[in-house]
């Protein structure tokens, strides 16, 4: 039997993921984290982008977060998302039109501000668009 490690994803929203995970892939500030069971406790801030979290049985699920942190304890890791969606609820549509604003207001750079929140708009649009590409390949 594979060793796994409890994993919970919540948002301000809701609780999104709780369960046991043999592995975890989630975009860490200074690049993709992996986090298997008996990884050494640690706390750093997530990007937006997908986390995947490697089921027993060799299922996946994914999650888009759009930042927040990440805490991982003995036997727990714990993602407290800005904000969570679960894979399957992702909207090309909606994140393609997220992505074309954020372009346009980068575009405007109407004050300093305005481009930072541009900027992050897009960073989050481009990373759902990822997490909709990586699910499509997947075959769901």
């Amino acid at each position: 039997m594979a060793m796994t490690i409890h994993v919970d994803v919540v948002s301000a929203e809701e609780a999104i993921f709780s369960g046991l995970a043999e592995f975890v892939v989630l975009p860490g500030e200074a690049g993709e984290l992996g986090i298997m069971p008996g990884h050494m406790p640690l706390m750093t801030r997530i990007k937006p982008g997908t986390v995947r979290i490697l089921l027993p049985g060799a299922k996946e699920e994914l999650i888009f977060v759009a930042g927040g942190l990440l805490e991982v304890q003995p036997g727990l890791v714990t993602v407290l998302a800005d904000t969570a969606i679960r894979g399957n609820d992702l909207d090309h549509a909606k994140a393609m039109e997220a992505k074309k604003r954020a372009e346009e207001a980068m575009g405007t750079r109407s004050s300093k501000i305005d481009y930072a929140r541009a900027q992050a708009e897009l960073a989050e649009a481009v990373a759902q668009l990822a997490a909709i590409d990586r699910l499509r390949k997947r075959g769901h």
